[in-house]
């Protein structure tokens, strides 16, 4: 019984203890003081982040469309880059001051999470070897923001770069995203001019000279049409022979990437000359024997 009453009286002081915690003035202010601190750090945090990005875009577009000639690619990059490195600067420092407006020791914090940092970075080498290749490749421009590029088994768009990942959005519009340390070999499409080599068939007994004439008449009236072509395409002349076709080369040098389109636009144009100009397209043949006349006798596909 005694033991019962000393329980009950030792639950009744404890229950005492925090009711009167709760309800104390103290503790009350306390939060009332470290909520407003919460909300004004959250504010300012927001409106720094907000109000540095649009700093940070409005002195790269001045950059971008100055006569100094800086790569609008490059400048793209490093906007996205020091966008984030802001964004994450000042939203750490909100933790920071929230947890000291909580009245928690950050030092004390910061000098465990340094201690854990070293255990921990020991196994953390891909995330540095992540950083430090994301850093030579903004650095070294290998690509930026808007190229098409070929890395590993990914090939697309780059959407974005950071320190630990590079993000490529495909042709069909998946994303890949590829941590900055595994990129060995990049192909990079955006950088030079594009060419189009464009193979076409006439028959083997096509008058070449005349095709030859015909589509050179038309070549050089392109580049007023496209102006994504550097100047007008090229007739090269006969690529290849075979026993019915004979194969002949036009190459066009494009925009980076603008091959495709000029490409498909020729291939449909200069058919419809060769029709138009009688010069024969080959198509399959079959030779059938008559056996009551005893000859072959040629017949369609």
């Amino acid at each position: 019984m005694e033991e019962s009453k000393a329980d009950l009286s030792w639950i009744h002081k404890k229950s005492t203890e925090i009711w009167e915690f709760l309800t104390s003035e103290k503790l009350w202010d306390f939060i009332l003081i470290a909520s407003l601190k919460i909300i004004a750090i959250l504010i300012t945090s927001y409106l720094v982040v907000f109000i540095g990005k649009k700093i940070i875009a409005k002195i790269f577009l001045l950059r971008i469309r100055s006569p100094l000639n800086h790569s609008e690619r490059r400048q793209k990059t490093i906007l996205k880059l020091l966008q984030s490195v802001l964004s994450y600067l000042v939203y750490f420092s909100a933790i920071m001051g929230i947890l000291s407006s909580l009245e928690i020791q950050v030092a004390g914090l910061l000098a465990g999470a340094g201690i854990a940092g070293l255990a921990i970075g020991f196994g953390a080498q891909s995330l540095v070897k992540d950083v430090i290749t994301g850093f030579f490749i903004i650095f070294e421009d290998q690509f930026g923001i808007g190229d098409y590029i070929r890395v590993n088994a990914a090939e697309g768009t780059v959407v974005e770069i950071g320190l630990r990942t590079t993000k490529i959005k495909g042709v069909t519009g998946e994303q890949f995203i590829i941590p900055n340390g595994a990129i060995t070999d990049v192909t990079n499409f955006s950088i030079n001019n594009s060419k189009a080599m464009i193979d076409l068939q006439v028959a083997f007994d096509a008058d070449i000279e005349k095709a030859e004439k015909v589509i050179n008449q038309y070549l050089v009236t392109l580049p007023e049409v496209h102006p994504e072509l550097v100047g007008p395409p090229t007739f090269l002349g006969v690529q290849n022979i075979t026993g019915t076709e004979v194969t002949i080369r036009i190459m066009a040098e494009t925009l980076p990437l603008q091959q495709y389109a000029v490409a498909r636009t020729i291939r449909r144009d200069v058919k419809d000359l060769l029709e138009k100009n009688g010069i024969p397209i080959p198509y399959p043949k079959m030779m059938l024997y008559d056996r009551v006349m005893g000859r072959e006798v040629e017949g369609g596909e």
